[in-house]
């Protein structure tokens, strides 16, 4: 880990997942009027069949995916989650730039009022103050340019 503490696939994802819509934004705010192409982030739903958890013991992985993710209804199969994709990609809904989209399904505790399980219909989701922050994905495109500029 970054930090130098022993790998925790969890927070690699959640650290990723945010670093990604820091970078999404920051996209938004320097090219979308420049080029008027389109960039957004998007919440499938809880994809529980994937090796997010593959470093766990496998009851944890067979208790909390998918019995426990189906049990609450938050359990989004990865065919939905394509399909979810697919809509991002090419509905008219969606051609606005700079959103996190999420869709209201049918989580029964987790997510109600927010995002979470199969079906319902599309959002737009609220970012987190983290990634919202200006200051905070400027400063992640200049070390992200810092870390590639011999490629580019």
């Amino acid at each position: 880990m970054v930090d130098g503490g022993n790998f925790d696939g969890a927070k690699a994802y959640k650290d990723a997942k945010a670093m990604n819509m820091m970078t999404v934004l920051e996209l938004h705010r320097r090219l979308h009027k420049k080029t008027g192409v389109t960039f957004n982030s998007m919440y499938p739903g809880c994809i529980a069949m994937t090796s997010l958890f593959r470093e766990k013991r496998d009851w944890f992985r067979y208790f909390f995916f998918p019995t426990l993710m189906k049990a609450i209804g938050s359990y989004v199969t990865q065919g939905e989650a394509g399909e979810r994709l697919a809509q991002v990609i090419a509905d008219e809904q969606t051609a606005k730039s700079g959103v996190y989209w999420s869709w209201n399904g049918d989580a029964k505790y987790m997510g109600v009022g927010n995002a979470g399980g199969s079906g319902g219909d599309i959002f737009e989701n609220s970012f987190s103050g983290m990634v919202n922050d200006e200051q905070l994905g400027e400063l992640s495109w200049e070390y992200s340019m810092a870390a590639v500029k011999d490629f580019l």
